[in-house]
Parts: structure tokens; C-alpha cells; sequence
């Protein structure tokens, strides 16, 4: 038996939070807490906030008032909690912790202190720790995949950003950690791993003088796992020596996260991107030339302060121009802080709204018809749900990232965690439907791809 209470997290916002998440219930875990999924029953609630955008904070406010009025004591880490430091102790009585986004290891500690009726800000003004193989880690993601990261931080100051402040600048893990833990997963059943980190392409720059990217992929080229996924691709780091990485490492997707945020220099240029006006569509023919069959996705800003018609025009028609795969759009958000925020000529929001509709709509055309050129191919899936009531089974085929694509819906069962081959015989804007492939299917596809 143990005396210690119990812990419930809720987590909240991307990829790179859900890793804090998973470093923090592995400690939890490690130094003898029960963790419970259920809050009502647990003695604490960790909040694992957001705070990238106006949208993401009301979302933790909501789920930090809920926890309040169940009387719950509340410890707020992530980037709430690094953005809102000062305040979030004094506005929130319930709240007996508050922890950083470089302080999420010491989260035992802070529970300990916690216990002894400690009100605990452990928050560090330069976020500096990013976690290694060596930590504890309780996966929350479905059997066949893990998000690696592989570094944290950003050095670009971009004007609508406020995540440097919030992470830090960046720190690189090595290539040989990054391996082991790769390794480590792979062990464990991985089917997928997705590298991740606030740029990407600009892995190893700190550690090794110049962007090592293409290193890494070749590394990891050596675990046994079938598919490695790359977000936070930007485009200027897509170098020849990486292109050939991508293209000559069999594990590695040709899927390219691309965000772009805006096609028109004008607006890049305000906007400090690092390539302002090398956006064009010289670079994006380059990677589809240099990489025939690469899934592409890509993020856009709209209503960027000073985004006119004539700028719109110019993304709506770069947009059409390439017919991404994926594409998500977002309206400007003034995020406190930031250059942006504070600059002239803001677009009403009806404009932003209408704007962003108008280009989800073309993007589902192009999504549709990019979709539906699946249809008659027979294609790995990695199944991660199952739907018994309906007999099929759920999952994504490499054109699909999780939590942000499509998924593959596919009639019969299989394993959870397993890669089958799925003929795919529909699609719509946003997923495809198949059936396990047979015998004959696999040997008609075989023939067709001769």
C-alpha cells in the first residue's frame, strides 16, 4: 500500500506538449504515484496547457475553471504556465503549482512539495531541459505509433510567434540519443515514428555547426521501423543532401509538413519569416521534381495586419497553383508580446473568417481529387481503431499523419498496431475506404506496377 495521492493529467494543444505529458507521467509513474485517467477520483489534476493562440488558451481557462469548481488541486504546467507565471497562482486559488515548459522533470518534486501545503511556481525564465532517451516515458498515443522528438526551442523571431518565449531557443538532442530512444520504441511495437520539433530542418545546427538532418535520417534509417515521419519541415531546409536522405532511406516518408504560412513577400516579409520572399513556386517545384509521389502539406496565415485583396489573391492562387494534399488554414491571432500584435492595419475578422472559408473550400476540391487517385491502389494501412458494430477497422496510410490528416477506413478486422495491405475503392476530400487487400488484389497491383 502507499500513502501517496493520486494524479490524474489532462493534456492539452500538439505533439510536443503530449511528450512533456509522457515524460511527466513516466516520473510519476517511476517514483510510485498511481496516475489515474479518472479526474473526479484523483487527489490532483495536472493541466498540461497551450498557449500558442488565443483559441488554445480559452480552451485550458475552461478545462482550469472545471477543475476549480470540482474543488480539485490543480498543478498548470506547459505553456500556460511559462506564459502566465506570475498571475495563474494569484487568479486561481485552486492552483497549488505552476510549471514550466523547462521544468516539467521536476515534476515529482513539485507534487512532494505540493504535499506539504507548498504553493510551488517552478517556472525557469530561459527554458534550457529537453528530455533524453534515459527519462521515463508512458506512451498515450495507440499502439503503432510515437511521436521523437528531436529537438526543442526555435531561434527564429518570427512576428506572430510567441513560442520562443514560451520554449526557449533551440537545443538539439545528438544523433546517438535520438537513435537509442528510436530503438527503444521500435522494441516496444512501433510501427511509426514522427520526428518532431519546432523546425526541423534546422536539427543539429547548435550541436554541430550547420543543420544535420540529413545525418539523423540516414541513423535512423537503421532502426527497424517501417515508416519514420518528419513534421516541421520548412522549406529552405530541404537541401540537397536531405532530399537525398528522404529519397535513398527506405523508412523514411516522402511526406513534407511545409509551413509555408503565406505565398506573397510582401506579407512573409512582415510577418520576419527567416526566407521572406524565397517562398515561390521555384522551391515547391524543386521538391516535387526532386521527390515525384511526396505527400505534401502544408499551414497558411490569413489576415496577416496589411494582408489586402492583392495579397490574398496571390496565396489563393499559389494554393490552386500546387494542389498540396493537406492543407490547414488559421486566422491571425494577436498573440501579447509579439511584433504583429501591435502592428497597423488589422484585418476585420468577418474579412479573416470569410478568407480562411474560401480557402478550405478550394483545398477540399483539390483534397477530393488528390484522394480519389488512390482509388484502385493497394496500400499499407496502420491500423489503429476498431469499429466491431460496423466490422471494419481503422488507420492511415502514409499519406496521413496522425491527428491532423485523413484516416483509411477499412472493412474487416485486424490487428491493432499492425500494417496490412488495404485496396483502397472510395475516397472523399478528407479520407479514403478500402477493403483488406487479397491475394489476387496484391498480384493485379503487383502487375500494374510493372
Amino acid at each position: 500500500m502507499t500513502n501517496k495521492p493520486t494524479i490524474a493529467i489532462s493534456h492539452l494543444g500538439c505533439e510536443k506538449n503530449r511528450i512533456d505529458t509522457e515524460h511527466m507521467l513516466g516520473l510519476l509513474v517511476e517514483a510510485g504515484y498511481a496516475v489515474d485517467a479518472d479526474e473526479d477520483t484523483a487527489d490532483y489534476a495536472i493541466v498540461n496547457t497551450c498557449s500558442f493562440i488565443q483559441a488554445a488558451r480559452e480552451e485550458s481557462v475552461r478545462t482550469l475553471v472545471e477543475l476549480a469548481e470540482q474543488k480539485k488541486k490543480i498543478v498548470i504546467t506547459g505553456c500556460m504556465a511559462q506564459h502566465f507565471k506570475d498571475e495563474l497562482l494569484d487568479e486561481l486559488p485552486e492552483a497549488v503549482a505552476v510549471v514550466g515548459t523547462g521544468d516539467y522533470n521536476q515534476i515529482v518534486s513539485v507534487i512532494e512539495r505540493a504535499e506539504t501545503g507548498e504553493r510551488v511556481s517552478q517556472v525557469s525564465d530561459n527554458p534550457t531541459y529537453i528530455a533524453d532517451e534515459n527519462t521515463p516515458r508512458y506512451r498515450t498515443t495507440t499502439e503503432g505509433v510515437a511521436y521523437l522528438r528531436v529537438a526543442e526551442g526555435c531561434d527564429y523571431r518570427c512576428a506572430f510567434c510567441i513560442i520562443p518565449h514560451l520554449r526557449g531557443d533551440q537545443r538539439s538532442r545528438t544523433i546517438e540519443s535520438i537513435v537509442a530512444e528510436a530503438e527503444q520504441l521500435a522494441a516496444e511495437g512501433v510501427q511509426e515514428l514522427v520526428l518532431i520539433s519546432q523546425i526541423t530542418t534546422n536539427y543539429g545546427l547548435d550541436l554541430y555547426g550547420k543543420p544535420s538532418l540529413d545525418k539523423l535520417l540516414h541513423a535512423l534509417g537503421k532502426v527497424d521501423v517501417p515508416w519514420i515521419r518528419m513534421h516541421y519541415t520548412y522549406p529552405t531546409g530541404l537541401t540537397q543532401p536531405v532530399i537525398e536522405a528522404i529519397r535513398d532511406t527506405p523508412n523514411v516518408l516522402p511526406y513534407l509538413d511545409l509551413p509555408l504560412q503565406h505565398s506573397h513577400p510582401e506579407i512573409l516579409k512582415s510577418m520576419n519569416r527567416p526566407w521572406q520572399g524565397r517562398v515561390n513556386d521555384d522551391i515547391v517545384d524543386r521538391l516535387k521534381a526532386e521527390l515525384p509521389g511526396a505527400v505534401m502539406r502544408t499551414t497558411f496565415i490569413v489576415g496577416f495586419p496589411g494582408e489586402t485583396d492583392e495579397h490574398f489573391a496571390h496565396l489563393e492562387a499559389f494554393i490552386r497553383r500546387h494542389e498540396f494534399d493537406h492543407v490547414g488554414v488559421f486566422t491571425f491571432s494577436p498573440e501579447d508580446g509579439t511584433p504583429a500584435a501591435e502592428m497597423e492595419n488589422p484585418v476585420p475578422q468577418e474579412v479573416m473568417d470569410k478568407r480562411r472559408d474560401r480557402l478550405m473550400a478550394i483545398q477540399q476540391e483539390i483534397s477530393a481529387r488528390r484522394n480519389r487517385m488512390q482509388i484502385g491502389q493497394v496500400v499499407d494501412v496502420l491500423i489503429e481503431q476498431e469499429n466491431p458494430r460496423k466490422g471494419e477497422s481503422i488507420g492511415r496510410s502514409a499519406r496521413f499523419a496522425p491527428e491532423v490528416d485523413g484516416v483509411v477506413y477499412v472493412e474487416g478486422s485486424a490487428r491493432l498496431g499492425s500494417l496490412v495491405p488495404v485496396l483502397i475503392v472510395d475516397a472523399d476530400e478528407y479520407d479514403l475506404f478500402g477493403r483488406i487487400a487479397t491475394a489476387a488484389d496484391l498480384k493485379a497491383h503487383a502487375i500494374a506496377s510493372i
